[in-house]
Formats: C-alpha cells, structure tokens, sequence
C-alpha cells in the first residue's frame, strides 16, 4: 500500500475513534487528531481525566461502531456556519481554530491545526462519520468496511498543552496504531517490547547511571559514578580524535550578556528556548542555549593570519534549553546538556575539505560504537522563501554544490531535502535508526556564511589584506552527552563493550580467608590501567558470580587457593558458557589491549 492511502486510513481511523469517544462520553471535547509515524493521536478533554485501561473500552466501541458501515461524509460550509456549529455543540476548541483562521489566516498554525482546519479561509469542510462530526480538510476513506481493525491498536495516553502552550489547559492525548494486518501490528509490538527491555531509562537505573530529583527540577540529570565513567569514556574518545584533527580545546561561561545574543541573532528568534533574563547591576544576562556566541567572540580575541586557518575551536560546552515539561524525555531532551561542540573557522577555498574531515570523523565514531544503519540528509536553501535565509545566492549555490560533492565523493547514502536549510548556510543531518527501529537525528553539521557579517570574523590574506570572507561549520558529532548515552544504552542494552563498562573486571574470593589476596592483585591490575572491584560479601561465590553476571560485568575472576599460589586464573567471559583459563599475565595483557583499542 503506498504511504499517502496508507496515511488516509489512518486517519479515518483517528476519526472513527473519536467518534467511540463521543458515544462513551458525550461530554468530551476535541482538539487535533493528526496522523503520525504507525498510526495517529488525538488531543481530547474529558469530563473526567480517563485512565490507560479505558483505552480497551473505546478501542471496542470504535470496533463496534465500524461494522455499522459508517460513512466518511465530507461537507464542505461557510466558516461562520461552522463556528456557530461547533458552539451549538459545545466544541470550543474548534471554534478557537476556526477564529484564528477567521482573522489570522494560517500562518501562526501549526502543521497538526492546519490538517485540522485546512487552508481556505472563507469555507472549511467537515468529516460526519455515523454521530460525530469534525473539522477537517481530509481526504478520508469512503467508509469504516475499508478498515481492518485487526491492525488497529490504542497504545498509551499523555498529557498534551492545547496548542502547546503551558498557559492552555491540558488535554489528553490518545496515541493509537494502525498497520494493513495483524502480522505487521505483532511484528510492530515485538518491536515495541524489546525497545522497553532496552530503554534507557529502565537500565539507567538498574545500572546505576543516572537520575533524575525534582529538587534538582524536570530534565536535570544527575549522574552517578557508573555513568560518569561512561561519559568520560566517551568524551576521552573526542578529546583523542579532536587532538589528532588539530582541534583547539577552550572553555566559555555559561552565562552572556543580551548584547551577544543579539548579535548572534538568537534574540529575539530563540528567545522561547532560552531561560529568562537575569537582570543583573551591569546589564541583563541570560543562560547559554548554544556554544556558537562564545566560539565566535574567542575567535575575535587577537587578528589571524591566513597561515592560521583553518581553525578548529572545540569545547564541552554546557547549554541550557527552556523546554517545556511534558516534552522532556529522560535523556533524550532535557533542560542542561553538554554538547560536544566545535566550529571551524575557514576560507571559501576549504570548505570542501573541513566538511570531509567532520564526515571521516563521524564515521569513525560510528564504526567504533558499531552504529550501523545511518544515512545524511542535505537540507538546502529556497530562493523563493527568502523570509527565510539570508540573500547570498552565489554562497549558496556553491557551498551546496561543494557539500554534494563530498557526499558523492565518501560514497554515502544521503537525500536531499529542498527548503530545509538553516537560516545562515545549508546543514547535513547525520540520521540513524536504532536497534529497536526508531529513526531519528543523531547529528548535524551546519555551514554558516552569516557569523562572519555579524561578527566581523576576518583573517589577514596572504597579501597582507583584511579578508571578511570566514565561514564556520558548526559541528557536534556525538550530539549532546545526554542523548548520545541515551543511544548507547538501547544500543548495547547495557552491555558495555570492555573499554566503556564501569567496573571490567570482577574479583570473586571464594572465602573469608581469600578476601585479602583477592584486593591485592585487583590492586595490581588497578595499576595497570583497568577498573575493578572485588567482591567481599560473605556470601557463596555461585552467588557473587550470578550476581555480577546480572550487572553484565565483562570478566569475572574466582580467586581461591590455586590463584593465590600463582596457578591459572579461571575467568569468567561474559557471553561464554564455560570458565577459560589464562595466566595472570596474558589476561591483563587481553584486558589492555580491548581497552586501548576499543573492541
């Protein structure tokens, strides 16, 4: 089935729900109900705030009401009768949308409201599907016989601003999914279930990486010893790739002035993301949300000649989002974040090369961490949308052009994507499905031919003559910490290759009497570079052996009178079946080596 009938199901399918919810309770009122990735949801206020185990019940209502054969009924009135429509009915939420689109047009609508309500201005259409009528610009299917509930499932509530606005009332938001049979649905829910055996959040706390209080406050992640080893594994890693690519390491505040954002231009475009001003003695200071001000400003602390660029300034800047509370994710969108952050300051002429090298070097990661399944997105400029960018034709047309090149020189697989660019120079998307299905944006690196105008960012040519033409690629290839760990965690499950696990080997003394020798060579290889612990507890070793199994530790070494005379380590792999045997030595030597080469 191609995507937009597949799409038109859905959504009768949305409607058809709406319609069970209308006949269990009469009383409730509607907001958007768009289709989504797998299915659809809808915003809906009820009398009384319904519970997840209500879902069955509307799901068998929808059920019921489709064998009646109801139509899709599409009737197209004047905006004013709709309005008066939808007030008979109690409906304030459409009146709301059908108001704006009255005086407002569609331009402050969102995509969700613009399903809903459709372009016209002077005639909207409604859907009448048996007692239930919605606005909508449709198309739909004719009628509910085109429906196979067998692939039909209501998944979970959320809570939903109307509009997305904390100020609005909440409503409840209905998240279902619908697939052309039930094979696909199973196939969709095994998915979904090993995705929970995975989530982050789930392993995050059974290993002990992280937590969140809320008198710390919503999307503030405090991480604990294990899972700070973790992120420092991973930002050693950039530190080494960035001092081999001859990045420079600075540090900024968190804090600037007003002035610098206006510069920038995130103010007043960003203002809703950052958090509110500080008004302080000496001005108005508001807390960073993107490292690019600061880079910038350290760029402009002396002049540079052309010997100098390009110049990498790399850092692990902390940044601060404003994101609203029910959008927050565990780690995948949160309010502090450290970004693994740089900008390269370059000419015209090595745009071409700098962009390769960001490339090579996500790649890199990614064959390190064995992320597989990736591709990139070129998202450019439109002329005809010049509200939009910056009116620099010919630095579009080239960098674009240049991008592209290196794209097909790596031999990747990427798609372009037409008026999809950043304000300031086109962008590559570095996007990725995981291991459970998911797709989403791990990176993106991001030209930028506006920071010099605003900045004043200039060289000395070889010449001897002030140069203006800097241009700056943003890039941040392991994302923020945050929602890069987030990756990681589903990624490897909690099985931590040996390099990244925060204890590598476990000591297992087989009694009391073992307890000293066992702390003494973890002492050993402690000094050799490895992490250990040795555990004490005056338990049977068959239950410290199943135990640090369950914390999926790599190797586990049982220490009884045979090793402290100096015989055979008898070691415990993880993923093996049986014990294998090393000298004390050649198993430090394995241990050292899979951490120095990351395997």
């Amino acid at each position: 089935m191609e995507k937009q009938q597949l799409e038109q199901i859905r959504h009768s399918c949305a409607h058809l729900v709406a319609a069970a919810v209308q006949a269990l309770y009469p009383e409730a009122k509607f907001g958007v109900g768009p289709v989504i990735e797998n299915g659809f949801y809808y915003d809906i206020e009820f009398p009384e705030n319904i519970k997840e185990e209500d879902l069955g019940k509307i799901e068998a209502k929808a059920r019921e009401l489709a064998k009646q054969g109801l139509a899709f009924e599409r009737k197209e009135i004047k905006i004013d009768d709709a309005i008066k429509y939808f007030e008979s009915v109690g409906q304030n939420y459409k009146v709301e949308l059908l108001n704006d689109l009255k005086t407002k047009g569609t331009t402050k609508m969102s995509a969700e409201e613009l399903q809903d309500v459709g372009g016209a201005v002077e005639n909207v259409s409604l859907y009448q599907t048996g007692e239930f009528a919605d606005l909508c610009r449709g198309p739909h299917i004719e009628t509910t016989k085109g429906l196979n509930l067998s692939g039909l499932k209501l998944m979970r509530l959320a809570g939903a601003y109307w509009r997305g606005k904390s100020d609005n009332p909440q409503l409840q938001r209905i998240y279902g999914v619908y697939f052309e049979t039930k094979n696909e649905l199973t196939d969709y829910l095994n998915l979904l279930a090993e995705a929970e055996k995975r989530d982050h959040r789930k392993i995050g706390a059974e290993q002990e990486l992280f937590f969140f209080d809320d008198r710390v406050g919503k999307g503030q992640v405090l991480w604990l010893s294990n899972g700070t080893i973790i992120r420092n594994e991973v930002e050693k890693l950039a530190l080494e790739s960035e001092e081999a690519g001859n990045y420079l390491r600075v540090r900024t505040p968190h804090l600037a002035k007003e002035e610098l954002f206006l510069t920038s231009g995130h103010l007043p475009y960003y203002k809703d993301s950052m958090y509110p001003p500080m008004v302080m003695d000496d001005g108005t200071y508001y807390l960073k949300a993107m490292n690019c001000p600061h880079h910038h400003t350290v760029y402009n602390f002396k002049p540079h000649s052309y010997r100098e660029l390009p110049m990498r300034l790399a850092e692990y800047g902390e940044c601060f989002r404003n994101e609203l509370s029910g959008t927050l994710a565990g780690l995948l969108r949160v309010r502090a974040m450290a970004m693994n952050d740089a900008h390269i300051y370059c000419t015209k002429d090595q745009i071409k090369d700098e962009f390769k090298k960001v490339m090579e070097m996500v790649m890199e990661y990614f064959r390190i961490f064995k992320l597989e399944d990736y591709w990139f997105r070129l998202s450019k400029w439109s002329p005809d949308h010049l509200e939009k960018y910056v009116n620099e034709p010919d630095n579009w047309n080239y960098s674009e052009g240049i991008i592209r090149e290196v794209l097909q020189e790596m031999k990747v697989k990427f798609v372009e994507a037409e008026d999809e660019a950043a304000f300031y120079g086109p962008k590559v998307d570095v996007l990725f499905k995981s291991v459970v299905g998911r797709e989403e944006t791990m990176s993106t690196i991001q030209l930028d031919f506006v920071a010099k105008a605003r900045f004043g960012l200039k060289y000395t040519d070889c010449e001897g003559k002030e140069n203006n033409e800097v241009f700056v690629i943003h890039r941040a290839p392991l994302s923020t910490h945050e929602r890069f760990m987030a990756f990681l965690i589903e990624h490897f499950a909690g099985v931590w290759p040996v390099w990244m696990s925060p204890v590598q080997i476990m000591f297992a003394p087989v009694g009391e009497k073992h307890w000293e020798g066992a702390q003494k060579m973890a002492d050993e290889f402690k000094l050799a570079g490895v992490r250990v612990e040795v555990d004490s507890a005056d338990e049977t070793v068959g239950n410290k052996v199943r135990k640090a199994v369950g914390r999926k530790i790599p190797y586990i070494v049982v220490v009884g009178d045979k090793e402290l005379a100096g015989g055979e380590l008898m070691v415990r792999v993880r993923g093996e079946e049986k014990p294998a045997k090393f000298a004390k030595e050649e198993f430090l030597a394995r241990v050292q080596r899979e951490i120095k080469d990351r395997v």
